[in-house]
């Protein structure tokens, strides 16, 4: 008989939740704080014009919170690691409830359930609440940053449904969400994944799409999503090869 040893999980990937979740709570004060700058950022992104160069490097970075754009760079991922496999309902997982997933197929769900987890909460929570976004309001007669909440400063000619949909930040979310489970998989991309998503977020206060604190409070529901569903699992090293794991016999 033999028995099958696997590497155990390292302290680094056992302490990945709570990471998250502590991310995600320093995401949510920050938005908290940038409620008092709102207001100042807005109007001075609606009367200044960025460079050039940085405002098509910032553009250029919203493929990474647009949802078209995440499902091509998901595709590639899908593509290109063969350790993820698209989970499917095949009939023995709905006859029997004991049918248990391969690894690939796990792992792809996570990845998949994390990434929209917080962009889906985020579209909720635009439809019960009501903020002006920026390119939309007219805030001249803004007494304070709560004005912006409801219809009150929707500049004249406004009115779309997108208009008031600017709390919290869908992109934010998103683009959050897909740097969380992207540096899950992949840890030694982080700090490239962490400038994609950072660029992202700041790309929607640049085109007066949205107000700092939207930004903050997107992100961290995007985060606080991939936390929860990615919970403490953990995956497997990526590497050019993948060493089998070891048998030790053992006499009977």
């Amino acid at each position: 008989m033999t028995i099958e040893r696997t590497p155990p999980a390292t302290a680094a990937n056992h302490s990945g939740g709570l990471n998250r979740l502590v991310v995600a709570g320093g995401l949510a004060a920050a938005g908290l704080l940038a409620l008092a700058v709102d207001l100042p950022v807005a109007e001075w992104f609606r009367d200044h014009d960025l460079p050039k160069e940085v405002s098509r490097f910032l553009n250029f970075a919203e493929v990474f919170g647009h949802g078209t754009g995440v499902a091509v760079i998901m595709l590639g991922v899908f593509a290109l690691d063969g350790s993820l496999r698209f989970p499917a309902l095949t009939w023995p997982a709905i006859r029997w409830p004991t049918y248990q997933p391969t690894a690939d197929q796990r792992y792809a769900a996570r990845m998949l359930g994390g990434l929209l987890a917080g962009p889906l909460t985020v579209l909720l929570l635009k439809q019960l609440v009501d903020r002006v976004r920026p390119r939309a309001a007219d805030l001249f007669p803004a007494a304070s940053v709560f004005d912006t909440f409801g219809r009150r400063l929707l500049a004249e000619g406004g009115g779309g449904g997108s208009d008031l949909h600017s709390f919290p930040s869908g992109h934010s979310a998103t683009a959050a969400a897909l740097a969380g489970i992207l540096i899950w998989k992949y840890p030694r991309g982080r700090w490239f994944f962490l400038l994609l998503a950072t660029t992202a977020c700041l790309q929607r206060i640049a085109s007066s799409a949205h107000y700092p604190s939207d930004v903050c409070f997107g992100a961290a529901i995007g985060v606080l999503g991939a936390a929860i569903v990615l919970g403490r699992e953990t995956t497997p090293a990526v590497g050019p090869a993948q060493t089998p794991p070891s048998r030790t016999p053992i006499d009977r």
